[in-house]
């Protein structure tokens, strides 16, 4: 009945002290049916791409809140690469959204209210010790742990072994988050289009050391062995989504 408050009703702003964005590997065959009506994988050289997003995010607020009244937590996202073309308009890469782990019970309860982010409560244990960012995430039944340890003062460092990309310039096109994140609104068979601004966008290639990692130990990911594909960081960036916007699809046929 109320879907149509899931669809970012409300512009936010926020602050993003620690952006660190790894990105893993799946041949394209095993994501495709992850893919709701209307969205593409974006694909390099037959390989789809999911990104697990660990943020710490400061400020966050509607636009019209004063800065003060911001929430500060710790968000990890789950989510696809994946590309929009609609039938009148640009085509647009961005990212579909499978799972968001916080540690704030009301960011719980906000963002499965207004957006399609599919958050669950989770513990955050996050050490900056001089250069380098030590995260522990910890989920009920262990759906979505993460222990990474990322060396802050390697960028910018070289592909991870193995990584299916030619090279650096490669990688960042696929360096999340992207500017767009899509979702499937089953109700009005449309996609809802949340657009990002960002300013002084200069992610950084660095060296992880990725401990535990269950997300990808639940089907489909554990048919195959993810391939860590590259892992870039940011830091103190300004952020802003805009309102979302929901984009009818063509009729389905009868």
């Amino acid at each position: 009945m109320f879907y149509f408050l899931k669809r970012h009703p409300i512009a936010i702003k926020a602050f993003f002290r620690h952006s660190l964005v790894l990105t893993y590997a799946f041949p394209e065959s095993l994501l495709v049916p992850l893919m709701p009506p209307g969205l593409v994988l974006d694909t390099y050289e037959g390989f789809g791409f999911v990104a697990i997003a660990m943020v710490q995010t400061q400020r966050l607020r509607p636009v019209f809140v004063p800065r003060a009244l911001g929430q500060d937590f710790f968000l990890t996202g789950y989510r696809i690469f994946a590309r929009f073309e609609p039938a009148a308009g640009r085509k647009l890469r961005g990212l579909r959204i499978l799972r968001s782990d916080v540690n704030r019970r009301l960011m719980v309860w906000l963002g499965n209210l207004l957006t399609h982010y599919k958050y669950r409560k989770a513990s955050v244990v996050l050490r900056e010790d001089g250069e380098a960012l030590d995260i522990k995430i910890e989920t009920p039944g262990a759906e979505a742990d993460l222990r990474v340890i990322a060396d802050l003062a390697s960028g910018p460092a070289p592909l991870p072994n193995g990584s299916p990309f030619r090279d650096a310039r490669d990688a960042r096109k696929f360096a999340g988050p992207l500017p767009f994140t899509f979702d499937y609104e089953k109700e009005t068979h449309s996609i809802v289009v949340i657009e990002g601004v960002r300013q002084d966008w200069n992610p950084q290639p660095i060296n992880v050391e990725v401990r535990r990692n269950t997300f990808f130990d639940q089907m489909p990911f554990k048919q195959t062995s993810p391939i860590l594909a590259n892992a870039f960081h940011l830091e103190n960036i300004p952020y802003l989504w805009k309102r979302g916007e929901r984009v009818a699809l063509p009729s389905k046929p009868a």
